[in-house]
């Protein structure tokens, strides 16, 4: 709830910085901070899931609540984009990684028949917490200030993630082996296109994130209020998303939705968002891009784990890690590029079309992975 939480509701900071705080500052290097939380999530991410393997899961994640936390208290006091970078951007990423991986590879392993319904249940907590942080972050920058919404957030993470890491405890001990890291796996047709699938993926899902709200702002005219609305909208259209799509991905194959849902997100970019630019065609993209957007994050982990194994899904996990913060690093930062360049700050076009490329590209991948797999067409995979 709490660590992609606060990542998702970044687009309420960067709404901050660029029209208050830093107008001067470039919408790259702004848009950096969110990223480097993601990717650099990701990156250490390599080294959790082998941690995973080796060490008491509740212990990590109790150590990632401690790390991410005061990452956020610390940013509070930094007064320029580059110390944000290195706070609230690669120390919460480190801490965040701790929080992010122990949760994404414990729901497989207690279920099997709902594993798909069991991950997406449990990563609708991202979901839930962008929710209620978005408009939380807003009121706490409007009437406190944003120093101390950083330093509130940090607090509150440290407190419940540390409480819940009391229950973060694995089913079994993964299988003994001799490498620290079995690269064996990157010989598989099946991880290649599943890496691809993931890094597009996860780079088309943060932009909207990030560069919604402040569309709502500077192309619609809204006030400052609506840069969270949007946030709410896709956050709380993603709680319920993540969870029907793993209902439906133990009913037809967590894949087969998969591919479903990141075409959809992607036609929601290019045929909703792109050619219009009113607000009710714009709140629906959102809404609908949150929905099915959702289980790009949701049914990785479940795809892996019925390809690769559960036992293997660490290890696994670690490794698509390398996907995601690749994902990161293509995403929000050219995005921001192309809005200061060919947008002058203005016209989103450029990042639109760039959005829907990558998760179109995402589809594509998906699509050769499951033809790999099976050509029947009502396979469940």
């Amino acid at each position: 709830m709490l660590s992609i939480g606060t990542t998702t509701t970044y687009g309420v900071y960067l709404q901050e910085y660029k029209l208050v705080e830093f107008p001067d500052a470039a919408s790259s290097l702004l848009s950096w901070i969110g990223t480097l939380q993601f990717s650099m999530m990701c990156f250490f991410g390599i080294g959790v899931g082998v941690l995973c393997e080796h060490f008491d899961t509740r212990l990590l994640s109790a150590l990632g609540a401690l790390v991410s936390g005061l990452a956020l208290v610390a940013a509070s006091f930094c007064n320029s984009p580059w110390k944000l970078l290195l706070t609230q951007g690669l120390l919460y990423g480190f801490g965040g990684s701790l929080l992010y991986i122990t949760g994404l590879t414990l729901p497989p392993q207690w279920f099997s028949k709902y594993r798909a319904l069991a991950t997406g249940i449990a990563i609708a907590g991202s979901g839930i917490g962008g929710l209620w942080l978005s408009t939380a972050t807003r009121s706490m920058t409007n009437n406190l200030s944003r120093q101390w919404s950083l330093r509130i957030t940090g607090l509150v993470i440290i407190g419940v993630c540390g409480v819940t890491s009391l229950l973060m405890k694995m089913r079994f001990k993964p299988e003994k082996r001799q490498k620290i890291i079995d690269l064996s796996v990157l010989r598989d047709k099946r991880f290649v296109l599943l890496f691809l699938g993931a890094m597009f993926g996860s780079a088309g899902y943060f932009v909207p994130y990030y560069f919604m709200p402040s569309y709502a702002v500077v192309v619609l005219g809204k006030n400052s209020d609506w840069g969270a609305n949007v946030s709410s909208i896709m956050n709380g259209a993603s709680i319920a998303g993540r969870i029907l799509m793993g209902i439906l991905g133990d009913r037809v194959g967590s894949l087969n939705t998969l591919w479903a849902a990141t075409l959809l997100s992607c036609l929601s970019i290019l045929v909703l968002w792109l050619p219009f630019s009113g607000a009710g065609t714009f709140f629906a993209a959102a809404a609908i891009f949150g929905f099915f957007s959702g289980a790009i994050v949701s049914l990785i982990p479940v795809v892996t784990a019925n390809i690769f194994g559960v036992r293997r899904l660490p290890s696994v996990i670690g490794l698509l890690m390398i996907a995601y913060m690749t994902g990161g690093l293509i995403s929000s930062p050219p995005a921001g590029a192309m809005l200061d360049k060919y947008g002058h700050g203005k016209d989103f076009d450029s990042l639109i079309i760039y959005t829907g490329v990558l998760l179109g590209a995402s589809s594509v991948s998906q699509t050769l992975l499951r033809l790999i797999i099976s050509r029947q067409l009502w396979y469940k995979v």
